[in-house]
């Protein structure tokens, strides 16, 4: 027991650290708080898009989201980061991250928030254009509200996916806390660190993981009444 607490519970290990650790959560908490607006607002766009039914536009849009769906994330990165210099374009670490992150996750938000609007009786529409609404407030008024309404569950786990997937910015040796973790275990030949940012990370996303557990029974509860 004794060799175990000092290998993955060593204090000492943790006390000289922990500032590295502490930089790692503000990034990692940056990156989140960046990219899933971002990856969100382009999923709605997609959505909104493919709501219009343009038959090739909305081939497009499908070719776009089992694109960055099926490419690995890890894989996008490397091409952003490493790949886009030759053809003159180069991103900093935080960019080619963010970008990366919202491009694999906008075609999961893109593929939420259709869900969602064609989950909006049409009906509603055409009270909103007898109304005099036009297309866009059609949209912005009556049918997304609804729409995030009825996917509010699915949209929370993605989102909750998103945030351990900023793990992936250390292979562009960006200091997430994944790679903190790391250099500290590295600094200090324990493993007590990644044990540590294995902690934090359970209890920055348990809550969140409660809430999307929550949301899902209330969903699933809510279909159930409907029938």
């Amino acid at each position: 027991m004794n060799l175990f607490i000092d290998n993955f519970l060593n204090l000492d290990s943790l006390r000289q650290t922990y500032p590295l650790l502490l930089q790692g959560l503000r990034l990692t908490l940056v990156l989140s708080v960046v990219t899933a607006p971002i990856s969100m607002a382009l999923g709605v766009v997609i959505a909104v898009a493919y709501s219009f039914h343009h038959r090739w536009l909305n081939l497009a849009l499908v070719g776009y989201i089992d694109l960055f769906r099926s490419f690995p994330v890890v894989v996008l990165l490397a091409l952003i980061f490493y790949g886009l210099p030759f053809f003159g374009v180069t991103l900093g670490s935080f960019a080619a991250t963010v970008l990366a992150l919202a491009l694999n996750n906008s075609g999961y938000y893109g593929e939420i928030f259709r869900a969602g609007i064609e989950s909006v009786p049409h009906g509603q529409r055409e009270a909103a254009r007898s109304l005099g609404f036009g297309p866009v407030r059609e949209i912005a008024w009556i049918v997304l509200p609804q729409a995030v309404r009825n996917v509010l569950a699915p949209l929370a786990s993605n989102s909750l996916e998103l945030i351990k997937t900023t793990s992936i910015a250390s292979l562009v040796s960006l200091p997430e806390l994944l790679r903190s973790s790391r250099v500290a275990q590295e600094q200090t030949y324990n493993p007590t660190p990644l044990m540590a940012a294995a902690v934090i990370f359970f209890v920055l996303l348990w809550p969140m993981a409660r809430w999307v557990a929550r949301l899902e029974r209330r969903s699933l509860a809510s279909r159930g009444s409907r029938r």
